[in-house]
């Protein structure tokens, strides 16, 4: 299996990744990045969860519905990423990146 430099598994098709962020950028107006996990904080379980944010980095307030399709769609697209972290899909460039890499590049 292919693997990008952060080992997050790549995506073998890229046109699907293309397709996923149009249809998630279709539904969700306005969104930048969706952050995706299996920890909904309000699940005692693992559930799939998802945190939307728009260009300016603000947090879009979602049905939950919506974030949920948006959460299951992404893990379909890259079923053998390390769900046990939390991954952050980049709509723009249709890239998804381990949360916790891309904080770290930020300044502490």
């Amino acid at each position: 299996m292919l693997a990008m430099p952060s080992g997050t598994p790549a995506c073998p098709d890229t046109g699907r990744r293309h397709r996923l962020a149009a249809q998630l950028a279709d539904m969700i107006p306005g969104a930048a990045t969706v952050r995706v996990s299996l920890t909904d904080p309000k699940q005692a379980w693992p559930h799939p969860h998802a945190i939307v944010n728009d260009e300016a980095g603000e947090t879009m307030q979602l049905d939950r519905t919506t974030t949920r399709v948006a959460a299951r769609w992404i893990l379909r697209v890259w079923p053998h990423a390390d769900w046990t972290r939390p991954h952050t899909f980049d709509l723009a460039g249709a890239t998804l990146t381990g949360s916790d890499l891309a904080a770290a590049g930020r300044g502490r």
